[in-house]
């Protein structure tokens, strides 16, 4: 459903002097709502210029009041805004340029580490090849790696089996965009090759894997979920891409997102949650979260700015890394929010996220945001050796009647964590701050991310729309006063001393995914997060558990999210439907 006041499916109805669409632009700019009352509309053609009434309604929309004489004043000031708005709008912003400001997670005063250490990883023992190679669609990234380094497998086996299941099994899951099969065999053949001479890069040498759609790839379009995008190709390779390249990584599929990185509905359907394929796999890396659950690629990128790892992660039941705000370069990825947006790896298993990580972290001077900070991965740290909070009051408030399946997984998830050997201290958040209050940080940013959308009435093509969809979330955004989003961002500074005083005391703490506002709260401070599955509801679909980690503590979130994931073994069920 198209809202009332969007009735143009041009750039612009060229039926007046100025044009519905190019007036509602002008209402926006001083501050006047898109439901736009016709008086206004009309006195506006006469007037050529904001007046003292259109003023005062665009106070309602802001809470403010201001007095006839003060309305007065600011009119000059109004109209020379106005023209200096429409003089912006006159310059073409792609979607890649970042504004002249920037988000540093770190405080003034607060150092990174800075102690690089050797990298280890796990080589499993005694792995040999099954007869029907089909049976290791649903290995792990250490798995699969050890069986092409002591040459059992090759790449090239492994990518056409993985293509082959992509081709059959998407018309279920509706979670490809574009399959990458001819770069896919010829990297394939290259990693076959360098092995064969004894060059063997590391663990994702020849591993198949698949791309959330707002990564570049020259060759092949990026379409961002959005039927208006459905054609684009770019230029530059996304620097995620271009490491997984160098490690010899092998790219198979283009895979799905929700439209401009919300939900899981995007131009072409909706992607569908191997466990149950009648509901979606949420998202916005609702792609990545389908494949990697029902085995058609080794591992996958996603990206979260509110949730868009944790959400299909816990959906699909797999495991995903939210790294730390900084960590991993955006650059030739989809803007949504430059303050906001990360970019992360989405495995069958904690370690394999970790041999990820390790190969896309670290500063490419291209995104100014990533800092060079060591990601020191070793399995053989215990989180006995850490110390570990616990959300007291999440895991003791009370849930509603269909989410007690996953109160019980949550309160055995503490109960497995002390078994281990995890002495469990109680942690609180700052809750007393208007957290949900600052996600107009997230829909202003992302308005202007895609001010080009809404400003040529190309909104109107995207499949969601309604009070939730983007559409809508890009129009209201453009009420939302400049200082208001300063002051937001003023908080957002005080949220994150408060965060950096609780972490002094701790270095990981575990929650519950969807309980309260962690999810919020980390997202806008740049705190890393592990999600896994901790258990699975009477329906058969999966719950998870959440570890958060310190700034930069990526590696000792994955380190406890590790001795959680090998006491128990929910990452290793598989959806029977695509065994």
């Amino acid at each position: 459903m198209i809202d009332s006041t969007s009735d143009i499916a041009g750039p612009e109805k060229a039926t007046t002097p100025i044009g519905r669409r190019r007036f509602m632009a002008y209402c926006s700019a001083v501050g006047l709502g898109g439901a736009v009352p016709a008086t206004l509309w009309a006195q506006a053609q006469q007037e050529g210029a904001v007046t003292k009434e259109m003023l005062a309604t665009a106070e309602e929309l802001v809470g403010l009041e201001f007095t006839d004489e003060e309305r007065e004043l600011m009119l000059q000031g109004l109209n020379r805004n106005l023209s200096s708005y429409q003089a912006l709008r006159e310059h073409d912003i792609p979607n890649s340029v970042a504004p002249a400001i920037s988000f540093d997670p770190l405080l003034p005063g607060t150092l990174p580490p800075t102690e690089h250490k050797a990298f280890r990883y796990t080589r499993p023992v005694g792995v040999t090849r099954p007869l029907n190679l089909e049976a290791l669609a649903f290995e792990p990234v250490t798995v699969l790696s050890e069986l092409i380094r002591t040459k059992q497998v090759t790449s090239t086996e492994l990518t056409q089996m993985y293509l082959a299941r992509l081709e059959r099994h998407d018309p279920t899951l509706f979670c490809v965009i574009t399959l990458t099969e001819e770069r896919a065999l010829r990297q394939a053949r290259q990693a076959d090759a360098e092995i064969a001479r004894g060059h063997y890069r590391g663990p994702l040498h020849g591993i198949p894997w698949g791309a959330k759609d707002l990564l570049s790839v020259p060759e092949y379009r990026t379409t961002w979920g959005a039927k208006p995008y459905e054609h684009q190709q770019t230029g530059e390779t996304a620097t995620v891409v271009e490491r997984l390249d160098d490690a010899g990584a092998v790219l198979v599929a283009k895979l799905t997102l929700g439209a401009l990185a919300q939900g899981d509905v995007w131009f072409g359907e909706r992607t569908r949650n191997p466990w149950n394929p009648e509901e979606g796999s949420s998202g916005s890396s609702a792609g990545p979260a389908s494949a990697t659950a029902a085995g058609l690629v080794g591992f996958a990128i996603g990206s979260e700015t509110l949730g868009s790892i944790i959400s299909p992660a816990t959906r699909c039941g797999v495991t995903g890394l939210r790294p730390t705000f900084g960590h991993v370069s955006r650059y030739g990825a989809m803007a949504l929010s430059w303050t906001m947006d990360k970019l992360g790896p989405m495995c069958r298993s904690v370690e394999d996220c970790a041999l990820v990580m390790h190969t896309i972290h670290g500063a490419d001077g291209k995104d100014g945001t990533v800092r060079d900070v060591p990601f020191n991965w070793d399995p053989a740290v215990h989180p006995r050796e850490l110390r570990v909070g616990y959300l007291k009051s999440a895991f003791e408030e009370e849930r509603r009647e269909n989410q007690e399946d996953q109160r019980e997984a949550d309160l055995r998830s503490l109960e497995v964590l002390r078994e281990v050997g995890v002495d469990l201290i109680p942690f609180s958040l700052p809750d007393e701050l208007p957290i949900g209050a600052m996600r107009i940080i997230l829909s202003a940013e992302a308005a202007a991310a895609f001010n080009e959308l809404t400003m040529s009435g190309r909104d109107d093509l995207l499949v969601r729309q309604g009070q939730g969809g983007w559409g809508n979330t890009f129009r209201t955004a453009r009420m939302t006063p400049a200082v208001e989003y300063i002051q937001a961002n003023r908080l957002r500074t005080i949220a994150m001393g408060e965060m950096a005083a609780r972490f002094a005391g701790i270095d990981v703490f575990v929650a519950p995914s969807f309980v309260g506002q962690t999810l919020t709260l980390t997202n806008l401070t740049g705190h890393p997060a592990v999600v896994v599955p901790n258990g699975f509801r009477d329906n058969g679909t999966p719950l998870s558990i959440s570890f958060i980690g310190k700034l930069y503590g990526d590696a000792e979130a994955l380190a406890v999210a590790k001795a959680y994931q090998d006491a128990t073994n929910f990452h290793g069920r598989k959806p029977e439907r695509f065994v």
